[in-house]
């Protein structure tokens, strides 16, 4: 992709896409919205002519095939996780299939075509506090060499005059600590073994922490990032009261250092319904929903009603309208206009665009979005 040429101008602009997020994500005048889009699925690049046709293999590559606007992030060197990792190993194969033991220690069954599909877990290597205790020794170091991080080396490759967002990663507190156990094994820990999973969450919170206290003052970020996807489309996978006082209080520790490190805007990545979450993210001056799936949440119109300008909200295209068609996902559209304007409203597809939305009627969507959003 490296030679191939953007298919779509740059959205006509009077500001730099950094000064353009800074801007809109505080509710100040902006030239236009800011462009973006989550991604889309493995199978988009095989199925998509125009991504096939293009050599396009990968998100980073369609993002600048697209020619979105552009923001980076940095995160801790070994991901605010385990380090090292379980060895990856193959356990048993049948003809489409293979069981094989993963980074987390967790035993799956996934496909061998690879196709996007969500492995099914039989096993974890953590059931107990005593493993917990070997694990952590073993791969959960704070002091680990492994998490130094090599501050000149980002500030050479983000300098203070760049002219795009940069975002610091502030990790899981809970969402890794599920993949570890597994969703089940996450509901009977939380309940047979609580003191352990809070440490696992204070554990993980810890790794940020160190990791914050290394970049920021040293690096002007103009927002924080993170991963939880700890809901489904009914909810939370978590009790209310484990996550009102695990989780938030180290949501809390880290927002803390975020704002004396002057960064003020701050997502987590979390799919399903994370409505009944939104108090306790507030709280801790985690800020900004992402991507807000339609399925779960319902129109963003409406949470944004509700908590005016404190709260943010990236994504809440509904993917959905995509499949349906042109008329659909005109109408959609048009209905998050109004919630744009008033600032902290940057709309993308809901999670990765699926492939069998036609990509013709995508390329629709884009051309709709700048007529709508952009300076045309």
């Amino acid at each position: 992709m490296a030679d191939a040429t953007p298919c779509r101008d740059k959205w006509a602009s009077e500001m730099t896409d950094r000064e353009r997020f800074r801007r809109q994500m505080h509710h100040e005048p902006v030239d236009r919205c800011f462009n973006m889009e989550f991604g889309y699925w493995r199978e988009n690049f095989q199925q998509w002519p125009i991504f096939r046709d293009n050599g396009i293999t990968n998100n980073d590559e369609a993002h600048r095939f697209f020619n979105f606007d552009v923001m980076h992030a940095v995160g801790e060197p070994c991901g605010a996780w385990m380090h090292p990792p379980f060895a990856e190993e193959v356990i048993a194969e049948t003809a489409t299939k293979k069981v094989i033991r993963n980074g987390d220690g967790l035993t799956a069954e996934v496909f061998k075509d690879a196709h996007s599909s969500i492995p099914h877990f039989s096993d974890s290597s953590i059931k107990t506090p005593d493993d917990w205790q070997r694990v952590k020794d073993e791969r959960f170091r704070v002091d680990d060499p492994a998490r130094t991080v090599d501050v000149d080396e980002i500030k050479r490759a983000h300098p203070p005059d760049r002219d795009y967002p940069l975002a610091v990663h502030c990790g899981s507190m809970i969402g890794k600590v599920r993949d570890m156990l597994t969703i089940e094994g996450l509901a009977y820990a939380a309940f047979d073994y609580p003191d352990m999973v809070e440490d696992m969450v204070e554990t993980c919170c810890q790794l940020v922490e160190r990791f914050l206290d290394q970049v920021l003052g040293a690096v002007d970020f103009d927002l924080a990032a993170g991963w939880e996807d700890i809901s489904c489309n009914t909810g939370p996978l978590v009790s209310m009261d484990f996550f009102t006082n695990v989780v938030v209080p180290r949501y809390k520790r880290i927002g803390a250092k975020l704002r004396a490190g002057g960064v003020d805007i701050w997502y987590t990545d979390s799919d399903g319904d994370v409505r009944p979450l939104i108090p306790g993210f507030l709280s801790a001056g985690l800020n900004t929903m992402f991507p807000f799936e339609i399925n779960g949440c319902g129109h963003p119109g409406a949470v944004l009603d509700t908590y005016g300008p404190e709260l943010r909200i990236m994504g809440g295209m509904d993917k959905m309208k995509l499949r349906a068609g042109r008329d659909a996902t005109k109408q959609y559209l048009e209905s998050l206009v109004p919630y744009v304007k008033r600032g902290g409203f940057i709309p993308f597809c809901d999670h990765r665009c699926p492939p069998d939305v036609d990509p013709d009627d995508y390329r629709y969507y884009l051309d709709l979005k700048e007529d709508l959003l952009g300076m045309r």
